[in-house]
């Protein structure tokens, strides 16, 4: 049975960065059940009070793209290119990875997440039952997109594999969503794509795909095609379900015209300036999208906190752009929170009637005082160790500052398989980047 719980005495910031203070949370079967500013009375001995005087209530983040079992291979692939570090180092170790490996680093990837304020991510891999069975087990919330890459020789048994995976499991875990990864534009071609597309209609499932990530993938589409990734995208029906856009960094201006409201891109800055991709589009034609922030895996982006990549977004803006007074820190808190909506869990805002995922904040520490502007404190000076409660579905993950999950197990389950990762050694890539 799921707590009664009193969040007493907190300072909400809602999903606008609008602060409200000195509110009392009630919480009941994992709902938010009661939001006011009246005093405590008797009435609520049956709740768990949990003092939050002083401190800040938000609801928890959303990593809308990210690879979450490779955290095993975080470290692994440094200081090269991108075509380097996809042909010579991530795909051939990958083609090795056991459905073990696979867990294990889904099972570190959620709680290095959890620690950093995330109660739901949109999940790109393989091996989809096992990082099922890790979300599962962690209780974190998950839109699980099991990977497909049409051009690869069992494309037909990658794709077959998929639709039985979201015929056994949606639906029955309130907090794990399903729908279809095709890998990208170029590793689906159309007649594939359109394929993939189709089913996830028929499953009544949107997908989440790789698209315009470099500029030159944009150029050999345009060569190959006479079209655009984007609009390839949309050409193959893939914009009249709900769609995850992975990075679209170099999507250009006329495509603007191909997407709707059901489009989401998650951007992930911190990847693309370490594999040196350029700026790309994005920063100036952000306010024309429908955007937040994922943090790919962690083999590229080395963490996994989607805070962080909206803060060096808004830096990279301002310095892009020439202009300090764009990339206002409450537009970005906003695209925080926009990637609730594009994943539909019933969170993302503190209402009644919405599901408990909620963080607590104490700014009253070196990092982050004094406070002027709360958020200001958040997106540009805080840390994990800021963040003292993650709770999903009423339920705490992380309570005065320490994880749920056994720490020291995971640690020593992700350090034997590392050893086994080097003893196994590169093997055959499927594909080629």
């Amino acid at each position: 049975m799921k707590m009664k719980i009193l969040l007493k005495n907190g300072n909400i910031i809602d999903e606008n960065g609008k602060m409200t203070e000195n509110i009392n949370i009630y919480i009941s079967e994992g709902i938010i059940h009661k939001i006011t500013s009246e005093a405590v009375n008797e009435l609520t001995k049956e709740y768990e009070e949990v003092d939050c005087t002083g401190r800040y209530i938000t609801t928890g983040f959303v990593n809308l793209h990210t690879h979450s079992p490779m955290n095993i291979m975080k470290g692994i692939a440094e200081d090269i290119s991108i075509d380097n570090w996809f042909n010579e180092k991530i795909f051939p170790y990958e083609s090795k990875l056991t459905n073990e490996d696979v867990y294990w680093g889904a099972v570190i990837a959620s709680a290095e997440m959890i620690n950093n304020g995330v109660t739901a991510f949109a999940d790109h891999y393989f091996a989809q039952e096992s990082v099922y069975k890790a979300v599962e087990d962690m209780g974190i919330r998950a839109d699980i997109a099991p990977t497909i890459f049409g051009l690869a020789a069992d494309y037909r048994e990658q794709l077959n594999a998929a639709v039985d995976f979201i015929e056994k499991y949606q639906g029955k875990n309130s907090r794990i969503r399903l729908r279809l990864g095709p890998h990208a534009p170029y590793t689906c071609p159309g007649d594939k794509l359109r394929e993939i597309t189709d089913a996830a209609r028929k499953l009544n499932v949107g997908i989440h795909i790789h698209v315009s990530e470099t500029e030159e993938q944009v150029i050999e589409s345009i060569k190959n095609t006479g079209k655009t990734p984007v609009e390839v995208l949309y050409e193959s029906g893939c914009f009249d379900i709900d769609v995850i856009i992975a990075h679209g960094l170099w999507m250009k201006r006329e495509d603007l015209k191909f997407i709707n409201e059901k489009v989401f891109f998650a951007f992930s800055p911190k990847t693309y300036m370490k594999l040196s991709m350029g700026e790309g589009n994005i920063y100036k034609l952000k306010d024309d999208i429908n955007y937040s922030f994922g943090t790919d895996g962690a083999a590229s982006s080395n963490t996994l906190s989607p805070l962080e990549q909206a803060r060096l977004f808004a830096l990279n803006g301002k310095f892009i752009n020439n202009s300090a007074t764009d990339f206002k820190t409450a537009d970005i808190w906003k695209s925080l929170m926009n990637g609730h909506n594009a994943l539909k869990f019933n969170t993302g805002k503190i209402q009644e009637g919405c599901d408990a995922d909620l963080l607590i904040w104490d700014l009253n520490k070196l990092n982050t005082f004094p406070v002027y502007d709360p958020l200001a404190s958040i997106i540009y000076s805080s840390d994990p160790d800021n963040i003292t409660a993650v709770m999903v579905e009423g339920e705490f993950l992380k309570r005065n500052g320490k994880l749920k999950a056994d720490t020291g197990c995971i640690l020593e389950q992700v350090n034997k398989i590392k050893e086994n990762i080097l003893k196994r050694g590169k093997g055959e890539s499927k594909i080629n980047y």
